[in-house]
């Protein structure tokens, strides 16, 4: 199974049943912008870097989902990641396959798997 597949399948039913997107105020960024690129010159910019998710509860962003094709290793988008969740200034970086969530606190706790993904309301309880 591919990225696309993968997050089609498994990572929005997973956020959904967690309530991003359904719980008020919630909101499931998917493909968001990060970065235009490195200018190169000539008018030519290089490869922009863009989060597969952004999960934002009442217009503040909260975390970072790299998402991973099934087959690839939990941890395999964990630098990816915590580089976009660095960059945007969130506290959480998730990195996912579809099978388990692996969650990077950027405020210094532990990192740790999970099978499901925390509600809204509860990340945003350990950023405000």
């Amino acid at each position: 199974m591919n990225e696309a597949e993968t997050r089609a399948e498994h990572i929005d039913p997973a956020l959904k049943a967690a309530g991003w997107g359904v719980i008020e105020g919630s909101r499931i960024r998917r493909e968001y912008p990060i970065t235009l690129g490195r200018i190169e010159g000539h008018g030519k910019r290089g490869k922009a870097l863009t989060a597969d998710y952004v999960l934002e509860y009442r217009n503040t962003k909260l975390a970072v989902i790299e998402a991973k094709a099934w087959d690839k290793l939990l941890t395999a988008g964990v630098g990816q990641a915590k580089d976009y969740a660095a960059k945007l200034a969130v506290r959480f970086a998730f990195a996912t396959n579809g099978q388990g969530i692996y969650q990077v606190d950027m405020g210094g706790g532990s990192p740790a798997s999970y099978d499901s993904y925390n509600s809204a309301p509860r990340c945003f309880k350990w950023v405000a």
